[in-house]
């Protein structure tokens, strides 16, 4: 049996989740891990900083991203954001919502 063309996630939770897991990964890799062009990985992340979803902190010569959840989900079914991207990773570097998140996000640590 063949796998499907499709994806259970969009690009911008591909692109969300590769940040989330290495904030410092530069756009031309999260472009070859999501298999997208580089292109779209910018205008992704640009749409995702407009939205106040992500926030870019210049390193040096490097950008450093830091995902930002208090916008809220964006559909009613998106309720669990915080928990998926949490799944996975125990590091620090989600940052969860005013009201202090749901679910299994309470148990993970996250950075201001």
């Amino acid at each position: 049996m063949s796998r499907p063309a499709w994806t259970f996630l969009t690009n911008h939770a591909f692109v969300l989740l590769s940040l989330a897991r290495e904030p410092e990964l530069r756009l031309r890799d999260v472009a070859a891990a999501v298999g997208i062009t580089e292109r779209a990985v910018q205008r992704i992340v640009a749409e995702l900083e407009e939205a106040g979803y992500l926030a870019r902190e210049r390193d040096g010569r490097r950008n450093r991203y830091r995902l930002r959840l208090d916008p809220g989900p964006r559909h009613p079914l998106e309720q669990g954001l915080t928990a998926l991207l949490s799944l996975g990773d125990d590091s620090p570097r989600v940052q969860p919502p005013r009201d202090g998140g749901a679910g299994i996000a309470r148990n993970h640590s996250f950075i201001d």
